[in-house]
């Protein structure tokens, strides 16, 4: 009969050794050891934003398509700030080291994420192996919207006013009809959001796990920073995680609950979590810390 290892980290190094391939899903709380701020509760997106604090708007009431259309200068303010706000922070040592991981993998690796930062694809991550299913800061498109072109905001600069909280220069307009542009998020109440990226990138996840399933490859989910406020990676993990009879591993350092079975719920912050397995699976920090156990 096969033993387990008490300690949940070696546990967790054991799967990741053993997997062929490695699908990556994150939340928000991927990016909050880069330093990105936590929005969780209202405390948290007002300490962020204490303008918006004053107004009394919670994070879901202010990432609302309907600001564009009251007042587009806040609305861009908010979404200008961000976008600088990713643009300046550098993604934590644990994109690269999960990016190593996967490249080590016969199958390699791909990433779901909720995020809009664009931090996968700047720690290193090939375009063609990120989802992004809410959309992406980076990449704009019309507010109406006239068409279902998407296009990069890479040439866009915002001024704003840091009393006001409004942008104070010239707003992006869509490059076919001289509407209002906006990013391509998906926010709340949102019926006019543009799926076609995400949706393109979610079809090659869908290839790639297919070709794994097809292989016979033993795949594992490793979960990082999702929450329960948006559930939608939690759900993911846990679908991919049954259709694929696959191994999950939940790291959460606060929502770390995870279905009875063979996952493995990790309660720490990501960069920490991936760091200790990575240095466990390279044996940094003993000579052989998973030669005791087997699975």
């Amino acid at each position: 009969m096969s033993t387990l290892p008490d300690d949940p980290l070696i546990f967790a190094a054991h799967a990741v050794l053993d997997a062929d391939a490695l699908l990556i899903t994150a939340g928000a709380g991927m990016g909050v050891d880069s330093g990105l701020p936590d929005f969780r509760g209202k405390e948290g997106f007002w300490n962020a934003y204490p303008v918006i604090a004053r107004l009394g708007l919670s994070f879901p009431q202010m990432a609302n398509p309907d600001w564009f259309r009251r007042d587009p200068r806040l609305a861009w303010a908010f979404y200008g700030h961000r976008l600088d706000l990713y643009r300046r922070v550098h993604p934590h040592a644990g994109f690269a080291q999960l990016l190593q991981i996967a490249q080590e993998k016969p199958h390699g690796g791909f990433v779901l994420t909720s995020n809009v930062d664009g931090h996968f694809q700047k720690a290193g991550w090939p375009e063609e192996r990120v989802a992004e299913c809410h959309g992406s800061i980076h990449q704009l498109q019309c507010t109406r919207p006239c068409s279902s072109e998407i296009w990069s905001d890479e040439r866009l600069s915002l001024e704003i006013d840091p009393e006001s909280f409004r942008v104070t220069g010239s707003l992006p307009v869509c490059p076919r009809c001289g509407a209002l542009a906006r990013p391509n998020i998906l926010m709340f109440s949102d019926g006019h959001w543009l799926e076609k990226r995400s949706a393109e990138q979610e079809a090659r996840m869908q290839h790639w796990l297919s070709e794994v399933h097809i292989q016979h490859a033993r795949l594992l989910i490793l979960e990082i920073g999702a929450g329960n406020a948006v559930p939608t990676i939690r759900q993911s993990s846990e679908h991919f995680a049954r259709k694929y009879a696959a191994r999950l591993i939940r790291i959460n350092p606060r929502d770390s609950w995870i279905p009875p079975g063979r996952h493995i719920a990790l309660p720490m912050g990501g960069n920490a979590a991936i760091t200790q397995i990575r240095n466990l699976i390279t044996h940094q920090e003993s000579p052989d810390p998973l030669s005791d156990s087997q699975h």
